[in-house]
C-alpha cells in the first residue's frame, strides 16, 4: 500500500494535563513544580525566592498546630466617606471576601509558638493590597491591648501596600492609633516582634511594623514607604542597586535579622525565650524587660542568635566529619 494511503491510527484517548502543575519564578524566572514549591513553603528551590503567601499559611507556619484562635473576625468597615471609584467601596469588599475567603485584610488571635503562649496579627496582601483601614487598624490595636492584658509578646506580621485609599483620612488616623497602641505593650515591659513581608510600604510602614523591639524581614523583601519610581522621579537621581531590598535596609540599620521562611518559628521562639524567659516577673519596674526596648541590648541579642546559630552549625560539621 502506498504511503499516501495509509490511514493514521485514530486516538482514542485525550490526556487531559491539569492546569497550574507548573510555576514561574518571578526572580529567576525558572519553571517549578507547584507541588515541589508548596513542599519547600513557597520558596523558590533553585534561587530562593519566596513567594507572597497568605496571612492562614503565614500562621500556619509559625504557629503550633491548632494553637490559633482568632479574635474579632466579624468587625466589619462602616464605609464612613461612601467612597465610590470604578465600583462601590463595599462593593470591592465583598469582592475580595469572595476572592480570598478573608473578611478583612488583617486577622489577629491567640496563639502558641514552641509551646509558648502569644498574640500574633497578620496581614495580608491579597486582600486589597493589605491596605490598612479602620478595621485593620482596630485589630492591630486590639492584637496590642490582648498582649498588655495577658501579659504576652506580641508578633505582627506585615505585607502591606499602606493606608487604604477608600476611607481617606479614617484610614490615616490608624496609623497613630496603632502606634499608641504599640507605646502601650512598650510600657508595659512586653516584647513586640515585628515581621516584615514582601512587600511593606506606606503607612504600615510609618507606623507599627517599624516599631518592633527586633525587626525581622524575609530575604529580598521590598520595604518602604513610597515606591522607588516616586523617589527617582522626585530625587532626579538613580537609586542603588537593590534599594528598598530587605539585604539593602539590613546594611543601612533599618532592619535587624533577614530570617528565611523555613526559620522563622524557631528564631521568634529563641528571641521570646532570651528577652522574655518564663521565669521573669513582667512588669513595668524590671530593669530586664527595660532592656528589651535598649537598641544595645537587642543589637547585643541578635549577635548572639547568629553566633550561636554559626556555633550550631560547626559543630555540626565537626560531627559530620568525626563520623566519616
Amino acid at each position: 500500500m502506498a504511503w499516501f494511503k495509509r490511514k493514521e491510527p485514530k486516538i482514542d484517548k485525550k490526556v487531559k494535563i491539569p492546569e497550574g502543575l507548573w510555576v514561574k519564578c518571578e526572580n529567576c524566572k525558572e519553571i517549578i513544580y507547584r507541588k515541589e514549591l508548596e513542599n519547600n513553603l513557597k520558596v523558590c528551590p533553585k534561587c530562593q525566592y519566596h513567594f507572597r503567601i497568605s496571612a492562614k499559611e503565614r500562621i500556619s507556619l509559625i504557629t503550633d498546630t491548632g494553637s490559633f484562635t482568632e479574635l474579632d473576625s466579624d468587625i466589619r468597615s462602616p464605609d464612613p466617606l461612601e467612597f465610590k471609584d470604578t465600583m462601590p467601596y463595599n462593593d470591592r469588599l465583598q469582592e475580595n471576601e469572595k476572592k480570598t475567603g478573608l473578611k478583612e485584610a488583617a486577622i489577629y488571635g491567640d496563639a502558641k509558638i514552641n509551646g509558648r503562649d502569644v498574640v500574633i496579627a497578620v496581614l495580608d496582601f491579597s486582600f486589597m493590597g493589605g491596605s490598612m483601614g479602620t478595621v485593620v487598624g482596630e485589630k492591630v490595636t486590639r492584637a496590642a491591648e490582648r498582649a498588655v492584658e495577658r501579659q504576652l509578646p506580641l508578633i505582627i506580621i506585615s505585607s502591606s501596600g499602606g493606608a487604604r485609599m477608600q476611607e481617606g483620612m479614617f484610614s490615616l488616623m490608624q496609623m497613630a492609633k496603632t502606634s499608641q497602641a504599640i507605646g502601650r505593650v512598650k510600657e508595659a515591659g512586653l516584647l513586640y516582634i515585628s515581621v516584615l513581608a514582601d512587600p511593606t510600604f506606606g503607612g504600615v510602614t510609618a507606623s507599627f511594623a517599624m516599631l518592633g523591639d527586633i525587626i525581622i524581614a524575609e530575604p529580598k523583601s521590598l520595604i518602604g514607604f513610597a515606591g522607588p519610581r516616586v523617589i527617582q522621579e522626585t530625587i532626579k537621581q538613580q537609586l542603588p542597586e537593590g534599594f528598598q531590598r530587605a539585604e539593602f535596609l539590613l546594611e543601612h540599620g533599618m532592619v535587624d535579622i533577614i530570617v528565611e521562611r523555613k526559620e522563622l518559628k524557631n528564631t521568634i521562639h529563641r528571641l521570646i525565650e532570651i528577652l522574655m524567659p518564663v521565669s521573669t516577673s513582667y512588669n513595668s519596674n524590671s530593669q530586664n524587660l527595660k532592656n528589651i526596648h535598649d537598641p544595645e541590648s537587642s543589637f547585643n541579642v541578635i549577635q548572639e542568635n547568629k553566633n550561636t546559630e554559626q556555633h550550631t552549625g560547626k559543630n555540626s560539621s565537626s560531627s559530620n566529619s568525626d563520623s566519616k
